[in-house]
């Protein structure tokens, strides 16, 4: 396991198989797909920054990386992709086996390049969309948790305000002497051209023709859209007057019904609004919802209390009656987003559900983060909240308008991505015919990423034969290349590129090698995702008899046993641990959805979609150490032999972290011995 972790923090990628089944027959057989996990812009310490462009192949544009074969008497580089023959340009001149340029280093497989003088012309937006319908107590925790934010915000950033309740509220921080606001019925779709003209963008400027795209070729100065959008240095004073201004929603609501919140106008109008003024830019949409949405195309359910919420039961009979069309409409403003390059956040905050489940295709195809607590109150909420602009050494790191491609080797095709991003629905010969989650393409776009996001990439080994030995042993690599273009949280625009090389064996012999390269941590975290989105896509899709089905297929195929004896049966090391992973996985949240509501499973599984390896071993299998007098801190395992007297255990499940005290240690604990200074050393050096 230690080599994959040492790949990682070179690359930020581990595949579930390090030595790839060679042929599409050696690939079925081995059950768990060929599959990377990969951090797009994980943090390296070294890694090198170039200040200029990569120089890439002229027929399937890769970029030049340790694996390119040079010449470098004729000056000529081989794309390991394509085998196409490259020239060297003239500034690489003086290049010689003495003389090499970083990204021909062999340990630079992951390098960054920096086009020099790019820079993004606007700065970062975020514009706040703040639900009313909660109560006064409610109202103050938000309130106070975004005063505190307002202060954390870049001085050059760019700040709007939106609330919603029965009715919609633009407001207008650019004319701070009077407070003015622009009002939008909340049960009615607001077309961007509606929009426009309602909030006079055209009273000193003609409109133009119908059909120009959006933002500045709309006609629209940068004194109107100043109106709604101010730099956080300049509209603090404003913003803080509104929300101390702000009341709860003034429509009264009958004992019998709830509140009428229209969330998904709320957020169709910041999306037109943002679309309008600041296209193509870093913005995000941070939407504070307390409550489910009642009115509107976004509607999860009626206004009359007697109607439940929907369920998982509801969702499997198919009697939601409002479920897919609030879908719909949210699968319409992810793809508006996506096209404006913006990104959705979502901080729902209240005991019962709001509309995750709907709200998730919007976060997700737009890589916005999700937080899912109970009240505003709550220290998850405001600590989250905090993160977002927090600028340390442990920020979030966040970055925009990313695009994500791939290149591989000519007998390897993606089948498609799942994680936050969109398609880009860029066809070509590296695209398979079956398709997994975000795929039938090359590119991806990644509208909001950060330092942890993370990517499931599927592939399908498409060589059908098995060639001889001779050449076998001459070209067995496989190459894949991941290029990530983004904007840095500095606001210049970057290229990663990550390369890698993976043998492949295939024939008679090769079980050691497929077995000495399995990833099992990977492989879990896969399987994860996998199952996940099985379950949302297939109707009739049974998780547990195909998690089953998996598992035995796996241990019959790399499992040493004799037939009829099943006490002769072992396995590898490497394989060790992932019939345990999949015991797990069979019990998580992510399979079981009894006891959790559509909302809370759809929180789950977006969370599981952009997290780590590491990160997702834990949701699956939670760790629990053990903490005592007699020995340091150690693993123990999931059972109730792990309790004793003089113990404490520390449950870490990544959602919730639990921690016991045995009896003993909870009876020093109220005596107050940790409070006493000369038991204080003994207790936090041993025990905490």
């Amino acid at each position: 396991m230690a080599e994959f972790l040492e790949l990682e923090a070179q690359d930020g990628v581990r595949m579930s198989w390090n030595v790839v089944p060679g042929t599409k027959q050696e690939a079925t057989n081995c059950v768990v797909p060929v599959s990377a996990i990969y951090t797009p812009i994980k943090q390296f310490p070294n890694i090198p920054v170039l200040p200029y462009a990569p120089l890439r192949c002229r027929n399937c544009r890769s970029v030049l990386n340790p694996f390119s074969i040079v010449d470098f008497a004729a000056k000529i580089w081989i794309c390991p992709f394509c085998f196409q023959r490259n020239h060297f340009p003239p500034q690489y001149a003086s290049i010689s086996d003495e003389n090499l340029p970083a990204e021909l280093f062999p340990q630079y497989t992951t390098i960054e390049y920096q086009s020099p003088g790019e820079a993004a012309s606007v700065p970062p937006v975020f514009m706040f969309v703040l639900d009313t319908c909660i109560i006064e107590e409610e109202m103050a925790f938000l309130k106070s948790a975004l005063s505190q934010a307002i202060g954390l915000l870049p001085d050059n950033s760019l700040v709007g305000l939106i609330t919603f309740g029965t009715l919609v509220h633009v407001h207008e921080l650019g004319f701070g002497q009077i407070p003015k606001t622009y009002v939008f019925k909340g049960s009615k779709e607001v077309s961007k051209d509606q929009l426009l003209e309602q909030m006079s963008f055209f009273i000193k400027k003609p409109k133009p023709p119908t059909g120009v795209i959006a933002g500045a070729r709309d006609g629209l100065s940068s004194e109107s859209i100043a109106r709604f959008l101010l730099p956080a240095s300049e509209c603090e004073f404003a913003l803080n007057s509104v929300l101390e201004e702000l009341q709860k929603d003034p429509w009264p609501v009958p004992a019998d019904q709830r509140a009428a919140r229209c969330t998904g106008t709320a957020l169709s109008v910041a999306a037109a609004l943002l679309g309008a003024c600041v296209p193509g830019s870093g913005a995000r949409i941070m939407a504070f919802v307390g409550g489910p949405s009642t009115e509107g195309p976004s509607a999860i359910v009626s206004k009359n209390l007697s109607e439940p919420i929907r369920s998982h039961k509801d969702l499997d009979k198919d009697s939601a009656t409002h479920y897919h069309k609030a879908v719909k409409f949210y699968e319409g403003l992810a793809k508006q987003l996506v096209h404006q390059g913006h990104v959705l956040d979502l901080f729902a905050c209240a005991l019962d559900q709001v509309g995750v489940a709907e709200l998730k295709v919007a976060v997700e195809r737009t890589g916005g983060l999700v937080v899912l607590a109970e009240s505003f109150g709550h220290s998850v909420f405001k600590d989250s909240l905090r993160r977002v602009f927090q600028s340390t050494d442990y920020d979030l790191g966040l970055s925009s308008n990313g695009i994500f491609e791939i290149n591989c080797s000519k007998d390897i095709k993606v089948q498609g991505i799942l994680g936050p991003c969109a398609s880009l629905e860029k066809k070509g010969p590296l695209c398979s015919d079956t398709t997994i989650g975000q795929g039938n393409t090359s590119a991806w776009k990644m509208c909001g990423l950060d330092k942890a996001t993370s990517l499931c990439l599927v592939f399908e080994i498409v060589k059908k034969d098995i060639p001889d030995a001779g050449v076998q042993s001459t070209s067995n690599q496989f190459y894949f290349q991941f290029l990530t273009y983004y904007q840095h949280s500095s606001g210049e625009m970057r290229l990663r590129v990550t390369t890698l090389s993976r043998r492949w064996v295939a024939g008679p012999g090769s079980i050691q090698d497929l077995i000495a390269g399995f990833d099992q941590e990977a492989a879990a975290a896969v399987m994860a995702r996998l199952v996940s989105f099985k379950m949302e896509i297939e109707a009739e899709f049974d998780p547990i008899r195909w998690l089953d089905k998996t598992l035995i297929h796996v241990c019959s195929k790399f499992g040493d046993y004799q037939k009829d004896n099943p006490s002769s049966f072992s396995l590898s090391p490497r394989f060790s641990i992932f019939p345990q992973f999949v015991f797990h996985l069979r019990r998580s949240q992510f399979v079981q959805v009894f006891n959790n509501s559509p909302d809370e499973t759809a929180y789950f599984r977006m969370i599981l979609n952009r997290e780590s390896v590491a990160n997702s071993v834990v949701m699956i299998q939670p760790s629990l150490i053990s903490y005592s007098f007699h020995s340091g801190p150690e693993p123990a395992l999931l059972d109730v032999a792990a309790i004793a007297a003089d113990r404490i255990l520390l449950l870490d499940a990544y959602f919730t972290v639990v921690i016991f005290h045995g009896s003993t240690i909870a009876q020093w604990r109220k005596a107050g011995y940790h409070n006493q200074s000369e038991h204080q050393v003994i207790l936090f050096e041993h025990v905490v």
